[in-house]
Formats: structure tokens, C-alpha cells, sequence
């Protein structure tokens, strides 16, 4: 039985989630410092942009072909467990990267297969994150404590983590990967000090694999804002994926930025005081103009604010981009997370997290590659171009998604929502 009760008691977020918070806290770090490196690493290896974009495939290749299987397992087992295992699995993978460095025997096809089998463990521990919140705090709380979630995340994985990143691969690479399994490990700690079971109400009567998958495809596919805004983070990762797979090289020198790897990490950090930002003011924004206006607004400031290294590479403007993206991202990822929470029965939000995120993830690979090819072909500048149309053009489903539209799908008192 899970301590959402507790938690509910004077609107308390509860011991339990602090503990979660903490272990995300120095997960994130970890994330951080990690998925800084790896891009630094791949370009010691090889100055091909579709070489480069490869290892953000291979990492985000398991999010098309895995992500269902993770979610079915996310309403069969316990899934504080699962996350505590996925931590492990990543000290394991990381710490044979760190060895392997020290060796002179890190290579690309390592990085690879590293990249992917990460990428498994993120589908597992990611569809069980997002899953376990509502028995953590309950749905009223949900925003409040997916808000200050996401700001520790944000602050560590995007604020803290790249910049420290940065300066351990300058210094050390196998340093770098050390430290992030040191946090990984930690990570599972603190998982493992949360009290009670979170194995999913009505989880007991167990199907077919398949038939559990499908049923979670068909709730999402059935419940048009569900399904509206699948397919807008579909669109919107597949242009943002093409942009990250190849922004190391627009960034790092010879680039037309012409950072440093120590620049590099500092720059990422912008779209994490953008995000921190985001938290902060989402709550009362989106009391004045509303949830719907709130998510269209980051439809169009992503879509320009993509266009802006091609006017100018200039460091400190393209920062208070990335800063701009980083607000209205977050902000997007408040209102859709705890929507669908909130619309999701508990026995059902495993898998319909899982069917969410493989159009919102299995995106990701196919942008990377789009961006690798666009760039190899015709050049980089054509890769911010398509992001930039890509995301105005998600303003086709404005249609779709007022607030009354929002208000209708919500589930209230446990209740199932209309289709």
C-alpha cells in the first residue's frame, strides 16, 4: 500500500516524496554530467555529424522499439523497485565505460552499445517515474510536486551537471564517468529508503503481454487530447532531436561558435535557468491565460527561438534562447504530465505513459538521424530551419486543445474520461 494518504494529510507532499526528490536530485547530476560527455567523447573519436548523431540514435532508439514492453511492466511490478534496479544497472553500465577509458579502449561502437542499453533502462525507469507520482502525493497534488520536480532535475542535470561535466571530460574522461556511476549509485539509495509497495491498483489480473499493450495504445488513441498532444511532442522531439544531435558541432570550435568543451557544458545550462524559471512562474501563469493558451505560447517562442543561431551564433544571444525554450518547455511538461496523470487510472498509467512516450521518444532517434543526414548533406543551418517549421506548424491542433477540451478529459472522482 502506498503513503499517498499521508501525504494528502494537510496537504503535506509527504516523506516519501522527499526521498524521491533527493534520489532525483542526484541522479540528475549524474544525467548531467554524463550526457555532456558523451557527445565530447564522440567528437575525440570522429568529426562526422552523422557518426556524432549516431550515439544520440542508438540512446534513444529503445524509446521505438522497447518503450510498450516498459510500460506493461510498469503495471505489473513494483515500480519503485524498478527504478531502484534501472539506478544499478546504470553504475554497472557506466562504471565498465570509466574502465574502459583508463584502458585507451573506449571506442564508438562502445559508446554505442552503452548509449543503447542505457536507453533501455530510461524507458523502464522513466515509465515507472512518471507512474508512481500519483501514489506518491495523490492527483491533487500533482502539479506542486511534478513542478518542484522537474526544478531540481532541471537544476541538476541541465544547471549543475554540464558545466562540471565540461570541465572533468577537459580534465579527465574517465573522472567524468566515475562520477556519474558515483551518483547513479546513490540514486538507488535513495530509492530504496522509500517506504511501502508501489505495484499498481488492480495490477493483480494479469493478460497476454500483448493484450496489456494494447490496451494502454487504445486508451491513449481513443481520447483525442491524449492523442492530440502524442502526436504535437511527437512532432515537436523529432525537430528539437535533430537540433541536439548535431549542436556540438555548430557549438564547439571550429563550429561558428567557436565554445570550448568547458563553453559547451556552460551553454547548456541556459535552457536549465529557462526551465527553473518555467517552475516558478507556471503555476500563476497558467491562473491568468489559461492551460491551453499557456502550451500554444511554447508552441511558437520553440519555433523562433530555433531561428536564432542563424542570425546570429553570437554566444550570449543564442543563450537567452536556449533560456526562452527552457521557460516554456518546463511549462509544457507541468501542464501535459499532470494532465495526463490526472486522466489516467492508476492501473492503466503505466502503460498509457509508455504508449505517450513512444511517440514522444521514439521521435527522437528518427530526428537524430534527420539531423545527422540534413547536416551531411546540405549543412547545419538547414537543421534549425526544419525545427523551427516543424514546431509553428503543431499550431494546427490549437483546434483541439482549448481549456474545455482539457477540463472534459479529467478524470474526476476516479470516473473515466470521455473519448
Amino acid at each position: 500500500m502506498s503513503t499517498a494518504d499521508g501525504a494528502r494529510a494537510g496537504l503535506s507532499l509527504g516523506p516519501n516524496y522527499h526521498k524521491l526528490w533527493s534520489s532525483s536530485a542526484v541522479s540528475n547530476l549524474a544525467d548531467g554530467v554524463f550526457v555532456v560527455a558523451l557527445p565530447l567523447i564522440a567528437v575525440q573519436l570522429t568529426d562526422s555529424p552523422l557518426l556524432v548523431a549516431g550515439v544520440s540514435v542508438a540512446g534513444r532508439l529503445p524509446w521505438l522499439v522497447f518503450v510498450l514492453f516498459a510500460g506493461a511492466l510498469a503495471d505489473r511490478l513494483d515500480r519503485r523497485l524498478t527504478m531502484r534496479n534501472v539506478q544499478l544497472l546504470r553504475v554497472v553500465v557506466v562504471g565498465l565505460m570509466a574502465a574502459m577509458a583508463v584502458s585507451g579502449s573506449l571506442s564508438l561502437p562502445a559508446l554505442y552499445i552503452a548509449a543503447f542499453v542505457l536507453g533501455v533502462g530510461e524507458t523502464l525507469f522513466d515509465t515507472a517515474a512518471q507512474s508512481i507520482m500519483p501514489n506518491i502525493v495523490g492527483k491533487e497534488l500533482l502539479a506542486r510536486a511534478n513542478g518542484r520536480l522537474y526544478a531540481v532535475e532541471l537544476t541538476m542535470n541541465a544547471f549543475v551537471g554540464p558545466p562540471l561535466g565540461g570541465f572533468l571530460v577537459a580534465a579527465s574522461v574517465p573522472i567524468a564517468l566515475a562520477g556519474s556511476a558515483l551518483g547513479y549509485g546513490l540514486a538507488a539509495v535513495g530509492l530504496a529508503l522509500i517506504v511501502g509497495s508501489f505495484k499498481p491498483v488492480g495490477s493483480a489480473a494479469r493478460r497476454h503481454i500483448v493484450g496489456e499493450i494494447r490496451e494502454g495504445f487504445e486508451f491513449l488513441w481513443h481520447n483525442r487530447v491524449l492523442r492530440s498532444m502524442a502526436t504535437m511532442v511527437a512532432i515537436s522531439n523529432t525537430g528539437n532531436s535533430a537540433v541536439v544531435a548535431v549542436f556540438v558541432l555548430f557549438a564547439v570550435a571550429p563550429g561558428p561558435m567557436g565554445l570550448t568543451e568547458v563553453g559547451y557544458g556552460l551553454i547548456i545550462t541556459a535552457m536549465a535557468i529557462g526551465g527553473i524559471t518555467g517552475t516558478l512562474i507556471e503555476e500563476r501563469l497558467e491562473r491568468r491565460i489559461g492551460r491551453s493558451n499557456l502550451m500554444f505560447l511554447a508552441v511558437v517562442v520553440v519555433g523562433l527561438t530555433y531561428l536564432v543561431p542563424l542570425v546570429t551564433p553570437q554566444p550570449l544571444v543564442v543563450a537567452v534562447a536556449m533560456m526562452a525554450q527552457g521557460v516554456v518547455f518546463m511549462m509544457w511538461n507541468i501542464v501535459t504530465v499532470s494532465l495526463r496523470q490526472r486522466i489516467t487510472p492508476d492501473a492503466l498509467l503505466g502503460r498509457m505513459n509508455a504508449t505517450y512516450r513512444l511517440f514522444a521518444w521514439g521521435a527522437m532517434p528518427v530526428g537524430a538521424v534527420l539531423g545527422g543526414v540534413v547536416a551531411e548533406l546540405v549543412g547545419l543551418g538547414w537543421v534549425f530551419v526544419i525545427a523551427a517549421v516543424s514546431s509553428l506548424g503543431m499550431l494546427y491542433f490549437r483546434r483541439y486543445l482549448h481549456d474545455r477540451d482539457l477540463d472534459a478529459a479529467e478524470v474526476i472522482d476516479g470516473a473515466q474520461p470521455a473519448a
